[in-house]
């Protein structure tokens, strides 16, 4: 229960990042601009410009590995804001829907294990960069010290989604966090399973397993 608690403070400060993002970065010419929501950004300095599209080159590499849902997935639910759908073996999970005002719509818990899910969808398109960028950002509001371990991109169900795995500290206990994000015009989604980092060997193939149950309907 206390990893749960943990858990929630890391995605009610996660669930920022659908209205208003702004994030600040430097160009590679040491140049301070603002990125926003729409894939846009400013110079900070330059007040009466118009924001440009984001001129960076995206360098992350898409993984050689396809990744479809299991077939041991005896069940599927269907998101209610997003035509997206997770397959899942539900002798292996058990599933709660999120009550109203919490981040996820969706809260998984391995059966008798420590690893959970959480499933958030939002009605606003957000550029995945942008997307990824503001999830670390909020991450380290709860742990300081958090860093990307591995990035990439993965073509699961037909889907390209971003995948990231996060490890930080939070209360003194080591988590490891990995994560779908995905982005389409009709929302955006962050499907993100956790552990202890220790713990992560263990569980890691039955995290990939749940989070590779996403499927566009």
């Amino acid at each position: 229960m206390f990893l749960r608690k943990i858990f929630l403070l890391f995605i009610l400060c996660n669930l920022v990042i659908v209205s208003k993002a702004q994030i600040k970065a430097l160009t590679t010419e040491g140049e301070e601009v603002n990125l926003y929501d729409d894939g846009t950004w400013k110079y900070i300095n330059d007040t009466g410009s118009v924001p440009k599209k984001e001129a960076h080159i995206d360098t992350t590499v898409t993984s050689s590995t396809t990744f479809s849902k299991s077939t041991d997935a005896n069940f599927s639910l269907k998101s209610t804001k997003l035509n997206l759908s997770v397959f899942f073996n539900s002798k292996k999970w058990s599933v709660e829907k999120g009550k109203p005002g919490e981040a996820g719509e969706f809260n998984f818990q391995l059966i008798g294990e420590d690893v959970q899910a959480k499933f958030i969808s939002e009605r606003m398109e957000i550029p995945l960069n942008t997307l990824a960028e503001v999830a670390v950002k909020n991450a380290k509001k709860v742990a300081p010290d958090v860093k990307i371990i591995k990035k990439e991109y993965r073509i699961v169900n037909g889907l390209k989604v971003l995948f990231m795995q996060m490890d930080g500290t939070t209360n003194g206990i080591k988590f490891s966090y990995l994560g779908y994000y995905y982005s389409f015009d009709k929302g955006s989604l962050q499907f993100v399973s956790f552990t202890s980092q220790a713990l992560l060997i263990m569980y890691r193939s039955s995290m990939e397993e749940l989070l590779s149950g996403l499927v566009k309907q």
